[in-house]
C-alpha cells in the first residue's frame, strides 16, 4: 500500500485546540475516510509543526474523494482558522508532501 507523508503548521497559541479536537475526531469522519481506503493514519505535533503519514490506495482518488465530501469540507472549514499558510509549496500542491527517502517494512509487510 503507498504511503503519503505531508507537513502542516498550526498557528501559535492553538496548539493545545488543535490536540484537543484531535482527541475526538467525528467517528463518521474516521469511517469516511476508512471507506476511502485510508489505514495507519498518524498525526504528530511538536511545537506548532504537524507531520501527518497514512497509507491509502490512490492519492489522487483520496484528493478527490475528500473533495466531494460534505462531511470532510465541514471538518476542513473547522480546521482552517486553526493552521497557517506553508511556505514553499509547489504550484497546485495543497499541502506540504514530503518525499521517502527510507523505508524499513516490518515483518509482517
Amino acid at each position: 500500500m503507498p504511503r503519503y507523508a505531508f507537513q502542516l503548521h498550526i498557528r501559535a497559541g492553538r496548539e493545545e485546540e488543535y490536540d484537543r479536537i484531535h482527541k475526538a475526531v467525528w467517528p463518521e469522519l474516521l469511517q469516511e475516510l476508512s471507506d476511502f481506503g485510508v489505514t495507519n493514519y498518524s498525526i504528530f505535533r511538536r511545537g506548532q509543526q504537524l507531520f501527518l503519514y497514512l497509507h491509502a490506495p490512490d492519492w489522487d482518488e483520496l484528493m478527490k474523494n475528500m473533495a466531494n465530501s460534505q462531511l470532510n469540507l465541514r471538518w476542513q472549514k473547522m480546521m482552517e482558522p486553526i493552521f497557517e499558510p506553508m511556505s514553499g509549496l509547489e504550484p497546485g500542491e495543497p499541502f506540504a508532501m514530503m518525499k521517502e527517502v527510507f523505508y524499513m517494512p516490518g515483518k509482517n509487510d
